[in-house]
């Protein structure tokens, strides 16, 4: 059992609230996204190791990391022992060193057979996809009957929804991509309706619960270190109050 941030209880039953000082920390590691990636996605892939590992040790299990960018996530899930896989549709993303095995592919259409993965884990991609229900389709037809699903994103009404323009696209995205241009000299790397859309915590969670093929096992804030289950559940509050949904899901059997 790795420790990382410390999030991992172990049981298989899920985690607790997590400490003010890990969200602390994980807050000013996004802080120095842009000037040390490798010190932020690192820490972000400890603590997501954490999570998955709550509901059941990685060693010897096969997951599938879709959209993980350099691979910070598949090798943290390699070292705690997992058969770890990254599927990521942009080249550019994979950096100069990916990590053995990558594989350039499209989340819609995964290169696998049904039911391969004991775990699907996608972090902060969902934000970043046209048609969520097909990408979340993909993700479940990969993953065994009892397996489980990982799915974090960055919902459109959190203060980070803008990503590098936020929080200023409360005011309009457009008037957002501006001000970014201006201040930093250069253009933004996201582009509302073309690789970022306005996703809902609402009506994400409607989608999945309305599904036959899973059970939802945690909807929940990732980062919020207190009552991070109860704010999700709150209509309204959890679309600016949760800054990023974590959801758990379990397959189903066929």
């Amino acid at each position: 059992m790795g420790t990382g941030s410390g999030t991992g209880t172990g049981s298989g039953t899920g985690f607790k609230d997590p400490s003010v000082r890990r969200s602390l920390a994980l807050f000013r590691a996004f802080l120095h996204e842009q000037d040390d990636p490798v010190a932020c996605y690192s820490l972000l892939a400890r603590d997501a190791a954490d999570q998955v590992e709550a509901y059941g040790a990685l060693q010897g299990r096969t997951v599938v990391d879709v959209g993980g960018g350099g691979g910070y996530f598949t090798a943290e899930f390699r070292r705690r022992g997992a058969q770890a896989y990254l599927f990521e549709p942009d080249a550019a993303e994979l950096g100069e060193k990916p990590p053995q095995g990558a594989v350039v592919a499209d989340g819609y259409l995964l290169p696998l057979a049904d039911g391969v993965a004991d775990v699907c884990f996608s972090s902060n991609v969902l934000e970043h996809v046209a048609d969520p229900q097909t990408f979340l389709s993909e993700l479940v037809r990969v993953t065994r009957p009892g397996g489980l699903i990982y799915v974090s994103f960055t919902n459109w009404y959190s203060p980070w929804g803008g990503h590098e323009w936020a929080p200023w696209h409360y005011l309009g995205a457009e008037r957002a991509r501006a001000r970014y241009r201006r201040r930093t000299g250069k253009a933004p790397k996201h582009t509302l309706g073309e690789n970022l859309f306005a996703v809902h915590i609402g009506s994400t969670l409607r989608q999945v619960r309305a599904r036959d093929d899973v059970t939802v096992v945690s909807a929940r804030s990732r980062y919020w270190p207190f009552l991070a289950s109860a704010v999700a559940k709150a209509p309204g509050l959890r679309e600016f109050a949760t800054w990023n949904l974590l959801l758990i899901l379990r397959r189903c059997p066929p």
